[in-house]
């Protein structure tokens, strides 16, 4: 059985100020979804949600009377996380608001960090919610915007309904030119199918660029002025283990504060499986996941989004990990 079925899941919210995060969460606790999610804030009263809706309140935990309850970090998110895994009954997932914290990362990094949290929860995905009206605006003015976006696992646009089809698809545009691997979902008051932000695997190493064939970024230019932006790297020919592992670890230790995400997939030499890696800021992972389809080409290829990456010297980086190719007898 994999034992990643038991493990808790755990969606990081994130999203620039009046972009629809409260009313996702006031969906979230309030509705009659049938499921029992935790949803942990920074404070509880910015959420506004109605007290009639507030079964029991003692300290730091709210329970709602749809069987969902609302935390409110004022103290370490792992003890709050910990306290959490013992309560009867456990959760279908948890929600870990950003609010006021630019940067989801170290939110992130708990997932990683901590092997008691590690063991019972996932890390699942990385929401943001983005206002579809203001958003490019904000994307010129804030670079918080920008590394929002950049560290998407998908992109809530939301308030779609206040924008012409025309401008929508060039905020759609915008945000694939921070992040081209970034699902983008159009929602209106925040109303959105709770399955499609939720459990949703995006951290998954088996799953990373699954659903994304075209991740590669054919015509995805950065915005000449954007502080964030993304590239693709690819190899058709193998990449040799022994020099990989030591260039992606410099990489990750010497750009770590400005690489805001990476995903790759990696093709080594007589190795009949994928190798998936990615990376949050400097947390690294990988593992080997399926096997190389027949009909597949065997390409390497991996995607950067980061802040001002010198991408000529990360790609030579890239390069030099080829394997030797057998000279033809």
């Amino acid at each position: 059985m994999d034992m990643a079925t038991d493990k808790t899941p755990v969606t990081v919210l994130t999203g620039y100020l009046g972009a629809g995060k409260t009313t996702l969460l006031n969906r979230i606790l309030t509705e009659d979804h049938g499921k029992k999610y935790a949803v942990i804030v920074n404070e509880f009263g910015e959420v506004g949600i109605d007290n009639d809706l507030v079964v029991d309140a003692d300290e730091e935990v709210f329970e709602m009377n749809n069987g969902c309850i609302c935390c409110t970090v004022r103290g370490d998110l792992i003890r709050i996380l910990s306290g959490l895994m013992k309560r009867a009954g456990q959760f279908d997932g948890i929600l870990v608001e950003t609010t006021g914290l630019a940067d989801p990362a170290p939110v992130a990094q708990t997932f990683f960090v901590d092997d008691d949290i590690a063991a019972r929860t996932r890390l699942d995905a990385i929401v943001t919610v983005a206002d579809a009206k203001h958003l490019t605006g904000e994307l010129g003015r804030a670079p918080e915007a920008q590394e929002q976006i950049a560290f998407g696992d998908i992109v809530l646009l939301n308030k779609a309904d206040l924008v012409s089809e025309d401008d929508l698809a060039g905020v759609e545009a915008r945000i694939r030119s921070i992040n081209p691997t970034v699902q983008i979902v159009r929602t209106t008051r925040a109303d959105v199918p709770l399955e499609t932000i939720l459990g949703r695997h995006a951290f998954d190493l088996d799953r990373i660029l699954e659903n994304e064939p075209d991740f590669l970024g054919h015509g995805h230019h950065a915005h000449h002025d954007d502080h964030v932006s993304s590239f693709s790297l690819v190899s058709e020919t193998p990449l040799d283990p022994e020099k990989f592992f030591p260039w992606v670890q410099m990489i990750s230790q010497e750009f770590g504060i400005d690489l805001l995400r990476m995903k790759g997939i990696i093709a080594f030499p007589d190795d009949p499986k994928r190798y998936v890696a990615q990376a949050v800021h400097m947390m690294l992972e990988g593992d080997h996941s399926r096997e190389w389809r027949d009909d597949e080409p065997r390409t390497s290829r991996m995607v950067f989004i980061g802040r001002n990456l010198p991408r000529d010297i990360i790609e030579d980086g890239f390069m030099k990990c080829r394997a030797a190719q057998p000279v033809p007898a």
